[in-house]
């Protein structure tokens, strides 16, 4: 059996976000039962429930670990459970976490090449020499296992997706980086399939196919609509320029993926400014009447 804990379930910034009062923000700021608070994108996995690997280190780790009895150590005087951390980009919501784990805890830390020479180029990740946590390169396409003894393996494929490179990366090359700048990672136990992205700025025939057939799709939410920041004044960019797909819309998430046989879907790394956030919107209606959760951080889900 696969466990999947929805460790944080917001975009980067987090809900409410620290500077923002826009609606929805205004809503989390006043406590309203409706709009709960979430930390910034992260998920962890387990088969055993003893060992996890988390994918992606949000700036939130240490308050998810602390909310989060699955991730706090059990045993002698140092120890996590924490056996692996997972990153699908090199984004600063993905790998600011990476510092919380710095006191002498030994893990494997996996990427592809782009997002490790992201990591390894900003000295401050010298705080995790190589020694201690070691580099493991993710080829794209290529799966890798991470054993769990008697509890079988988890099986992991990263995957290309459209994106950008991160804020801290843009006027180095193109907006959208090598190839394993920005990826998905398609998970299986041997019996049930999770495919988790957590950004994508475009889907198209190739990640149709990818997502076909997945017992749980975790997917991109970060906002309702394309222009859903310029349109409330905060901000001049799109969703696509900022390197996310819009749930809604001809080209959205909701109508893409409508017609393909998927398990589960939930909308994962939703932004500040996302109505669907909010309890009783219409937007979180229509997201729910077209087979979609919105979650919060905390569910833990099992496959």
């Amino acid at each position: 059996m696969m466990r999947i804990l929805l460790v944080g379930t917001a975009a980067g910034g987090g809900f409410p976000q620290w500077n923002c009062r826009t609606p929805t923000s205004l809503k989390a700021w006043a406590g309203a039962a409706e709009a709960p608070a979430r930390s910034q994108s992260s998920i962890a996995l387990s088969l055993d429930g003893r060992r996890w690997v988390l994918v992606n280190a949000s700036p939130d780790l240490r308050s998810q670990i602390l909310a989060n009895r699955q991730l706090q150590p059990t045993q002698g005087l140092r120890h996590s459970p924490i056996s692996d951390v997972i990153l699908t980009g090199g984004d600063i919501d993905f790998v600011a976490g990476l510092l919380t784990l710095r006191e002498g805890h030994r893990f494997n830390l996996r990427a592809t090449a782009p997002t490790l020479a992201a990591v390894d180029a900003n000295p401050i990740f010298r705080a995790l020499p190589p020694d201690r946590v070691p580099r493991c390169e993710m080829a794209l396409d290529q799966s890798f296992a991470i054993d769990f003894g008697a509890a079988g393996a988890l099986h992991v494929e990263a995957f290309a997706v459209a994106g950008k490179v991160p804020l801290y990366l843009e006027g180095v090359g193109s907006l959208s980086g090598a190839p394993g700048t920005t990826v998905g990672l398609d998970i299986t136990d041997g019996h049930r399939r999770l495919v988790f992205v957590p950004g994508c700025a475009e889907i198209d025939d190739v990640l149709r196919h990818r997502l076909a057939g997945a017992d749980l799709l975790l997917f991109d939410g970060t906002l309702w609509q394309d222009d859903e920041l310029i349109a409330l004044g905060v901000s001049p960019k799109s969703g696509r320029r900022m390197g996310h797909v819009s749930m809604s819309g001809a080209h959205g998430t909701i109508a893409r993926l409508a017609d393909l046989p998927i398990g589960r879907r939930i909308f994962i790394h939703i932004n500040t400014t996302n109505p669907t956030l909010v309890a009783g919107t219409p937007e979180r209606a229509a997201a729910n009447r077209s087979g979609w959760h919105i979650p919060t951080d905390g569910e833990e889900l099992t496959l």
